[in-house]
Parts: structure tokens; sequence; C-alpha cells
């Protein structure tokens, strides 16, 4: 018979048991290791995809004269490229299984270290004709298709990855997604505030290199990890654990047109917002970036380890969205943009939010993670094609915003109710647009008859708020609100008629006429761009910006160098500007935009080209690029208008550009360059330029009478620049011309550098 000592196993017992705090301890600091890895190369590599969107963007900026349409091209090159990494970490996954997909992936991650840092290929620049997205499409797929992809790639395998591992979080590995899109959020913000103010873009190329180096070393150890561990089942988890995995229940094909569509609407929502701010703002990064920024704000919301959102985004959205569509519907664009912006963001961030979060609700089980991803990227390509690809062809102006905000509120999700009892329920969403309409078209309509303009815009509100008490039902709130919408086209009466419109890659042009057809106007988005008085002894008289008693028509007619044998403009509008031309002279217009040559040569339309005196030269193309192949020293004046809407072509302002300006001008010609705009104040810029640069710039900032408005004068700013101060003698002389403010300690604008955020009109 064997003694058991007691103290022996007391000794024993303890020891034991300090044995397992110590492999607890251990496995502890593995698992808290491990998440570390993964969490950290998948916020790196998140980050770089959305650190390159807006750099590489701005690349491109100056081959396509600074349009918008620019970023929505490229962000379908974006999510198609996307969808091509996810569909592969799908396959490879399902046909290689984990370990040989992560061998093979090991040696796909390698290749992109041959083309990196990432940059404009020599020789490439875009067709003078015709729409140039499939030129911009093919470039984004030669200088970054491959590193993108692989970049790409790194949200879904290595997600997939980390739910192989016995981690305790490995359950549910989603909340990585959170992780993932964080790091994209933080890489869009710090590209205005931190990386575009400090950064040339050569440098930023080569930091976004070295991070795709780190973004290396942190897949390879994963990948290492993975290959080192234990073998696993086909779903790469121990049988016991699956079993204990819940089921989000079987994946059919109505849930995936589902995950389509939820992921198809915020996309499109995102590009058409977008769109409507940039268009009348500036085609910059900074304002592309807050919105995307937001769109992924909402996946790390709803993708939480711990989601935070009850029902309030949804209850939240219809109550921001009314005041929205009623600024859309009545004169958005003439309101503060410190109040017009906000609520467009805020009405997109609560739709996306309730999109995404019945994604995440509707998330199935690890074992279809993969192909889950894969759905989402096809409901963001389908919605940025349906943006920048579909949608500039199908309509005239900018409908999917409002379509956008409509489907958003149709996709809310309902409030539990007792079925209806009713027998014509089932018609309610059929006839509930036609009844809507009728009655909106009844109360606005009595209310302008009533009140006036104030009267209709009361009337309009009264008819948006009243279709909150179907909020319940969403898919009926939404028809209701689309009626609405459309009840308003429908009354509304224009102070003009339409002659033309028409959209490109470019933007929006539209050619109105004033009731007493006195004035037919040339519209980019909402911006004037050019006034010609209908009248048959009026019509070749410069108005708008061009007036004779502006900054310009002083020029042109005070200015020994107006008297040259050759003047350019870049930017043609509607041709004004030829009014100011000699017989004898020889004028030569750079446009990018096919359709705007068409509209001033139309002679329904303008006929300033037709009627004034001189040979007139119609140059298409990028400015930068076509000015680089015209002889020097020829002109005597060159004009710089060429702004899209109020959106500002950067590359046309930097000091490489200006200094392509003056070689093209005689030794006293002068540079004239146009900067009114709402919301950038661009004088402390060219001021750093002419600095630079050694040259003589003055300013004038023209204001306007009633009479004069009356008669088609508009405010202008234009800013003079020459290489002697002689050069601008009966300028100077003016007083309402005056020397341009620098910036102190401010770096000069150049084709690698520079800096919207500084120059914006905040108030």
């Amino acid at each position: 018979m064997t003694t058991v000592n007691p103290e022996q196993t007391e000794t024993g017992s303890a020891e034991g048991t300090s044995s397992r705090r110590g492999d607890l301890r251990a496995g502890n600091s593995r698992d808290a290791r491990l998440l570390v890895l993964y969490a950290v190369t998948l916020f790196v590599g998140s980050g770089m995809l959305f650190m390159i969107q807006p750099m590489f963007a701005k690349m491109v900026l100056p081959l396509l004269g600074g349009t918008p349409a620019v970023w929505a091209t490229s962000m379908v090159f974006f999510q198609a490229a996307l969808l091509a990494g996810y569909a592969y970490a799908h396959w490879s996954v399902a046909r290689l299984g984990l370990r040989r997909q992560a061998l093979v992936h090991l040696v796909l991650v390698l290749i992109p270290l041959i083309l990196l840092p990432v940059s404009v290929p020599e020789g490439w620049t875009p067709p003078a004709e015709g729409e140039p997205i499939f030129w911009l499409l093919s470039l984004l797929l030669i200088a970054l298709g491959l590193p993108f992809f692989v970049v790409s790639t790194s949200a879904p395998l290595l997600q997939r990855w980390f739910a192989s591992t016995r981690h305790p979080a490995a359950r549910d590995p989603y909340f990585l997604y959170g992780a993932s899109n964080l790091g994209s959020m933080l890489a869009l913000l710090a590209y205005p505030v931190l990386m575009e103010p400090r950064l040339t873009l050569a440098a930023q190329s080569r930091l976004w290199a070295g991070s795709y180096g780190l973004l290396a070393v942190g897949t390879i150890a994963c990948a290492v990890l993975l290959l080192r561990s234990p073998s696993r089942d086909v779903l790469g988890l121990p049988e016991e654990d699956l079993a204990r995995r819940p089921d989000k229940g079987e994946v059919t094909k109505g849930r995936r047109i589902r995950w389509v569509i939820l992921a198809f609407v915020p996309s499109s929502y995102v590009l058409a917002v977008t769109t409507h701010i940039s268009t009348d703002i500036a085609a910059i990064p900074l304002l592309w970036v807050i919105p995307l920024a937001l769109y992924l704000l909402t996946f790390i919301l709803v993708f939480s380890p711990k989601p935070i959102l009850p029902a309030w985004p949804a209850r939240l959205q219809p109550i921001v969205a009314i005041p929205l569509i009623l600024a859309l519907l009545e004169g958005g664009s003439r309101l503060p943009r410190a109040l017009i912006i906000p609520l467009s963001l805020l009405a997109f961030f609560f739709a996306a939010l309730v999109c995404h979060s019945r994604l995440a609700a509707d998330r199935p089980s690890p074992g279809h993670l993969t192909e889950f991803y894969l759905w989402i990227a096809v409901g963001g390509v389908l919605g940025g094609v349906f943006n920048a690809l579909v949608a500039p062809v199908i309509f005239d102006s900018v409908i999917e915003y409002p379509l956008a905000i409509v489907m958003g509120l149709l996709l809310a999700p309902p409030t539990k109710r007792k079925p209806a009892t009713n027998s014509l329920s089932p018609l309610a969403p059929v006839l509930l647009p036609f009844v809507v309409i009728l009655l909106t078209l009844f109360l606005i309509l009595g209310a302008q008859r009533l009140w006036g303009e104030q009267g209709r815009i009361v009337g309009l509100a009264l008819a948006l708020s009243s279709c909150l008490i179907l909020l319940r039902r969403p898919l009926r709130f939404g028809l209701a609100i689309a009626a609405v919408m459309i009840a308003a086209t429908l009354s509304k009466t224009e102070s003009s008629s339409t002659l033309y419109a028409g959209r490109t890659f470019f933007g929006v042009q539209t050619v109105l006429v004033d009731e007493g057809s006195k004035f037919h106007q040339l519209l980019h988005g909402t911006t004037l761009h050019g006034v010609q008085n209908t009248d048959p002894a009026l019509r070749t008289e410069p108005l708008s910006y061009y007036h004779k008693d502006g900054p310009i028509g002083q020029v042109m007619t005070e200015l020994p160098a107006a008297d040259a044998d050759q003047i350019g403009v870049v930017g043609l509008g509607t041709g004004t500007l030829a009014c100011y031309a000699r017989p004898e002279q020889q004028w030569f217009f750079y446009e990018i935009d096919p359709v705007i040559e068409k509209i001033a040569q139309d002679p329904e339309l303008f006929t300033f080209l037709a009627d004034c005196p001189g040979e007139h030269q119609i140059v298409l193309g990028d400015a930068r690029l076509t000015l680089e192949e015209a002889p020097d020293g020829r002109l005597g004046v060159l004009m710089v208008d060429a702004f899209n809407s109020d959106a500002i072509p950067v590359h046309l302002l930097t000091r490489e550009a200006v200094q392509l300006y003056m070689t093209k001008l005689e030794p006293n010609g002068v540079l004239a360059i146009h900067i009114s705009n709402r919301y950038l104040d661009l004088e402390p810029v060219l001021a750093d330029v002419a600095r630079s640069l050694g040259l003589t710039a003055l300013l004038r900032s023209d204001g306007q009478t009633v009479e004069q408005l009356l008669q088609g004068k508009t405010n202008s700013d234009w800013v003079v620049l020459a290489r002697k101060p002689a050069d601008l003698a009966h300028l100077t002389q003016d007083e309402r011309w005056a020397p341009l403010n620098a910036r102190p300690d401010s770096r000069v604008w150049t084709d690698e550098f520079s800096d919207v955020f500084s120059v914006f009109r905040w108030r």
C-alpha cells in the first residue's frame, strides 16, 4: 500500500495550478500578439487602399482639366479592382485550400515590388476629342492595377486566415472588417490635412511604396503562422469549434441579391453626393475624401465587436432627408454652404449607416466570409458603374443624386407592426404615388397662388412633412417622397426656358433663355459661364464677367499688348471674349470639352464667334498640353478662364503653368487670369507664384450696379501678370487695381504640391 505525503500532494497541486496559470497567461499573450499582427496588417493594407485613391487621382487631374468626373471614373476602377481582389480571395480559398492558397499568395505579394513607386507612365495623353473615360481606366490599370489588386485582397484573406486560428475571437472575425475600415478612413482624412500640404506627389508615392513593404512583411508573418498551425478541416476550423459557431442561415440566391442591393445604394450615393458637392466647389481630394470617409465610418460602426446601432439612424434618416430634398427642389444652390454641405453629408451618412447595418446584421457564418465580401464588392462596382458610366449617358443632369436619396429611404428597415387586414393594402404601394402627386400639385399650386413663390415653398414643405405619417412603412414612405419630388418638378414655373441641356465627362452644360427672350445664358452646373443679348444690335456686346466696364474689358481696351497680332484664351465658354478681337488679329481658344465647342458654334445658341471680327481657331485638349506645342513668344495677351462651374483645375495655377504661359507671350505680353470663385480665395496662390517668378501682378475685384446687372454684367475678379511694371503702366495708375496680397511663410503651388485646404473660404 502506497502512502501519499500530504505535503507532496499540496505541492503537486500548487505546481499544477501554477502551471495551468502560466499556460493560460502564455496563451493569452499569444492570442494578443496574434490579434495585433492581423489587426495591424489589415490596418496598413486598408490605409494604403484609400491613400492611393486621392493621390493617384491628383496625379491624373492635370491631364483631364481638373473635372470632378476624374474621381467618379477612378472610383469605378478602384471598385472593380477591389471586386477582382475579393473574387480572387474567394476562388483561391475555395479551390486551393488555406495552406496552398497562402503559399500562392506569398508569391503574388512579392511581384508588385518591382513596379513601385507608382506614377503616371511617360507618353500618356488623353484623346483630344471624345470621352476620355476608357483612356483613364486604361491608365489606372497600367499604372497601379497590380499593386492595388494585391492590396485589395488583404481584407478578405486575412480575415479568413484569422477565422482558421484557435483565437477566441475567430468565431466571428467580422470585427476585423471594422479595423480594416478604420485604417482606410484615417488614411483618407490624413491625406488632405497632413499629407497633401506637406508632401510632394513623388514623396507621397515613395511613402506608399514603403507602406507596401510593411504590408508584405505583415502578410508573410500571418502566412507563416497559418502554415505552422495544426491541420484544420475544410473550413479551416476544428470540428468541435465549428459546431459551436452560430449559423446565420443558408446563403440563398435571394440573400445574395439583398447583399448586392444594400451595397449598391451607398456606393451610388457616395459618388452622387460627391459630384453634387465638388462640382460647385473644387475638383480636389479634400472634398472627395469627406463623403468617402463617412462611408467607411459606417462600416466601422456596424462591424464593431459591440455595434452601437439601435434604431436611431433609421429614425433620423427621413428627418434629415426631408429638409435636404426641400433645399434641392427649391434653390439649394443659393443656400449657404455652411448649411447645405453638412445637411447633404448628414443625410448620406444616415442612409449608408442604415444600409450597412442591415448588411452587418445579415452576415453569414465565417465559412461564407469571402463570398459575403465578394457580393458586397459586386454591389459597390454596380453603384460606381451606374454613376460614372451609365448616368452621364442617360441623364442630362445629376439626377442620380435625388435617386440615391429616395433609394436610401426605401431600404430603411420596416417598423414591426401587426399585418394589415385591409384588402386594398397590397395595392397601396401602386396607387400611392399617383394620389400623392395629385395632392401635392393641389397643395403647391394653391399656396403659390395665394402667397407667390414663398407660398410654393411652404406648400412643398407641408407635402414633404405629411409623408411622415407613412414612416412605419419605408416602401410607401420612399414612394411618397418620390411622388412629391415629381409633383414639385411638374408644378415649377421657370423664369427661363431651356434651349439645350447636355452632360459629358466634364460636367452638365445648360443653355437658358430668359422669360423675355432677351438673354441666352450658358451654365456649367450652377455657375454662369456666359451671356449674350439676343438683340441683333447688341449681340457683340461682351457681358457677364467680360463686360467692357469690367477688369478684362479694361485690359483689352487700354493695354498696348492687346494690339498684338495673336491673342490666346484658355477656356472657350460662349466665345464672348472674341468680341475684343481686331479684324486683323488671330485668336486661339484652348478648350478641353468638345461639347462646349459645339455650343459656342451653334448659331441657335450663341453667335459671338460668327459675329465678332478676327480669325478664331479652337484647339481641343487640355490647355497645358496643347499650349506646349504652340510657338513661343507670339501672344500679346493670354487669358485663362477655364474653371468648371466653381471647381478649379489646380494644374492651371501652378508655378510651372504660369512659367509655360509666360513663354508663349511676347516680351511685353500680359497674362490675365479669372479667379472669381465662391469658395476659394485664389489671390494668395497667384501672389506666391508671381513672387517666386519675379513677375509684376495686380488684382481688380469688380462689382456691379443694379442697372449693370439688368444689362447682363456680373461681378468678377481678374489678376494680370507681366514681366515688368511698365507693361502694366496703364493699370497701376488706376486705384481699382492693387498689388496681390501674398501669405507669410507660404509654400508656392507647383505641379508636385498644392494645398487647397489653406485657401478655402470657410465663411
